[in-house]
């Protein structure tokens, strides 16, 4: 009850901010990607690593990579990457596709097919085009996507506290 607890109260928070916030959109976005990693299931694909491959976004990738980089998640330890292409999405358990490199989404589904690969977004739209979670600002306020769909094609579950929190499509 506490997790719940506390996963609402960091996401109601984050989703009030405004424009105005003091805190870079970059280290929000990478807060909350590490919170949705949280609350999402994957099938067990016996590695060692959990990786996280960021396409754009350098802030994005220098904040994860500072952040979580070689630290726990369960029996494997989180590896964040910046990936320079979108075939090499293929190696990851979560792309975070920034605003910068939205063009390339296409690419990144068509190389990731129907794995279990989290894909989030930042760009307009993309959330309706197959993202797995895309962010959204709403009334100055930052929220998310959630496309069901996508989620069950990557055979991806997601808890019931994060699901109430999103806007499902």
């Amino acid at each position: 009850m506490r997790k719940i607890f506390l996963l609402a109260l960091f996401l109601c928070s984050v989703a009030s901010l405004s424009a105005q916030t003091e805190k870079p959109m970059h280290e929000i976005h990478a807060a909350m990607i590490y919170n949705f990693m949280k609350y999402i299931q994957w099938p067990d694909d016996g590695g060692t690593e959990f990786v996280v491959g960021v396409l754009g976004e350098d802030n994005v990738y220098n904040t994860l990579k500072s952040y979580y980089d070689g630290k726990p998640k369960g029996s494997k330890k989180y590896a964040i990457k910046k990936l320079a292409d979108p075939s090499e999405a293929t190696t990851c358990a979560v792309v975070y596709i920034g605003k910068n490199k939205s063009k390339d989404f296409d690419n990144v589904r068509n190389a990731i097919g129907a794995k279990s690969i989290l894909t989030i977004t930042d760009s307009f739209n993309l959330g309706k085009k197959g993202s797995c979670i895309n962010f959204k600002v709403v009334d100055d306020k930052l929220k998310f996507e959630i496309n069901q769909g996508s989620m069950a094609s990557a055979n991806l579950k997601v808890a019931g506290q994060l699901s109430s929190m999103a806007i499902l499509l």
